[in-house]
């Protein structure tokens, strides 16, 4: 019944069934590391093959947040230690983007959210994020976690938090928080978590690709 649901809503939403899409690193150009954790989206694509009907492109392709071709990408993946920082060139790319059909998922790895929620008001300044509460479709959109957000990491004893910033009922990108989620997508021997962590972060991430396809 999943897969049915799944490819009715595919057709509907004008996104063919066969249709391959290519997932997106966005390298910034200030602070950070745009490129973290490089297995994680590796195996969140080999994930999606082998579990859903999804056809992702196999390899991820990595993406300038100034780029003009920002927009062609249905989910942009960004994530980071520390202070980021976003031009104003890169400010005007994003929010076109956002506004023209592209999803960003922004996962801190530790240390980015004091920045990132500084540098996502630049580019909407008059929007808040706010956070998705355990019953938002992005929970069950795919795989039923109806516990909200998985925790991968402990770092300073804080709850897994997602929160999403909207234009009107569409939501333009949703932050995950004290979650660590793409390190529970890379590769087993980096880190050592057991495979019921890695097996909930990774079916959190179809969630997500899945809602940016199909909301």
């Amino acid at each position: 019944m999943k897969k049915v649901l799944f490819i009715c809503i595919l057709f509907f939403s004008g996104i063919g069934f066969s249709q391959q899409f290519t997932v997106a690193r966005v390298q910034y150009s200030g602070g950070g590391d745009w490129y973290g954790d490089p297995s994680s989206l590796p195996n969140l694509l080999s994930y999606l093959n082998e579990q859903t009907p999804m056809n992702p492109a196999p390899e991820e392709v990595r993406v300038k947040l100034s780029d003009n071709e920002l927009t062609h990408f249905p989910y942009l993946y960004m994530t980071g230690h520390g202070n980021i920082r976003f031009t104003d060139e890169e400010i005007i790319s994003l929010r076109t983007a956002l506004q023209n059909g592209a999803f960003l998922h922004a996962d801190d790895n530790y240390g980015m959210d004091e920045s990132f929620r500084r540098e996502i008001k630049r580019v909407f300044p008059n929007k808040d994020l706010v956070e998705l509460p355990h019953s938002h479709p992005i929970f069950y959109s795919y795989f039923n976690l109806d516990s909200g957000l998985p925790k991968v990491h402990e770092h300073d004893g804080k709850p897994p938090q997602a929160f999403g910033l909207l234009e009107g009922e569409k939501l333009l990108l949703i932050y995950t928080y004290e979650s660590d989620l793409g390190d529970g997508w890379e590769d087993e021997s980096v880190h050592n978590d057991p495979w019921p962590i890695r097996e909930k972060a990774l079916q959190m991430g179809v969630n997500i690709i899945y809602f940016a396809l199909t909301q």
